[in-house]
């Protein structure tokens, strides 16, 4: 099902960009953990819209509600947790013509090709990037367990654009803002404190997992863990991570790995980044087609848009990880 993912521990999101309602279940949760409502609540705030210049002026509290698998003190009972965060400001109207033009860069033609008719084209249905206010949640929650078990995730910009420096992120967004475009850019995220043994040869890597989770947060187009794409530039003898004991115990001294070796984690950090693309929505008018008449045509997009979604991306990232983390260690035969 592709709006599922995990092993031991399941997480489904559901809902669409203007529907009532988007929210997350998720089962395999152990009975007796306790959820800091005020740290999630923090941690979703870094991900809501409409909070300064640089994103969009939609606003949503994003507030979730929680329907099941909590006990009166906000303690996990041992059933499937559920929540939803409801759609409380949409302008569909916004969206209508694109049933006929479908936007450059969206998925727009793609739904269209698969749903027909049927697709839930407003605020790009449930394609659109509003799905990852459940996500975090659903992160949020699977970040503070991991906390509480001796292991962070964390991420930081790394560029905006063509831009590395920091105290520039925010003049080039404006820039792109200013002349109606957009731009990209790529986020690091780094899990520490896990021990070594954690994840699956094959097609159950951490790796593997942690990308797929990735995956499902629109606009990521790349991913890399440890020396990456730069690795392939390197000799074995530059790249390979030296071993050494020291007082009895095994060590590795540099980390071009990422934290994994086969799949399995060598007790290092996982380090990854992720390429995100520029928002597709754009004043700039772009060449598009009448699905209808079948001819070339222009399109002005409508709506609300960030002119970057980088920033907002750092939180989707840290969360997505936490999920398939915790899932992995879920899965692991090695005690914590």
């Amino acid at each position: 099902m592709a709006s599922v993912y995990g092993g031991r521990l399941k997480v489904q999101i559901f809902g669409q960009s203007h529907s009532t309602a988007i929210g997350a279940v998720i089962d395999g949760l152990p009975a007796g953990i306790k959820i800091d409502m005020d740290k999630l609540r923090a941690f979703l705030k870094r991900r809501a819209p409409g909070q300064s210049e640089i994103s969009t002026p939609r606003k949503e509290v994003d507030e979730p509600e929680f329907l099941s698998g909590l006990i009166d003190d906000n303690t996990t009972c041992g059933a499937p947790l559920s929540l939803l965060i409801k759609n409380t400001n949409i302008r569909s109207g916004d969206y209508e013509e694109l049933r006929d033009i479908p936007r450059p860069g969206h998925a727009d033609y793609t739904a269209f090709v698969k749903y027909g008719e049927f697709h839930d084209i407003a605020g790009g249905g449930h394609f659109s990037g509003r799905l990852t206010a459940p996500l975090c949640a659903a992160g949020g929650i699977c970040v503070q367990i991991l906390r509480d078990m001796g292991v962070t995730v964390t991420s930081r910009i790394l560029q905006i654009g063509s831009v590395t420096d920091p105290d520039l992120f925010r003049e080039e967004i404006l820039k792109a803002k200013e002349e109606g475009d957009s731009v990209g850019g790529v986020v690091e995220c780094t899990v520490t404190g896990l021990p070594a043994g954690i994840g699956e040869p094959m097609f159950d890597g951490i790796e593997n997992c942690i990308s797929k989770a990735i995956f499902g947060i629109p606009a990521i187009k790349g991913i890399e863990f440890g020396s990456g794409f730069a690795g392939a530039t390197l000799r074995g003898s530059e790249n390979n991570d030296s071993f050494e004991c020291e007082n009895g115990v095994i060590k590795i001294k540099t980390n071009n790995s990422g934290g994994i070796l086969g799949g399995i984690t060598n007790g290092m950090p996982i380090v990854f980044r992720v390429a995100v693309k520029p928002t597709p929505s754009i004043d700039i008018e772009q060449q598009s087609v009448s699905l209808s008449r079948i001819e070339n045509t222009t399109l002005q997009i409508k709506g609300r848009h960030d002119p970057c979604i980088v920033p907002r991306v750092t939180v989707c990232v840290e969360a997505a990880a936490a999920i398939a983390v915790y899932d992995g260690m879920m899965q692991s035969t090695i005690s914590f």
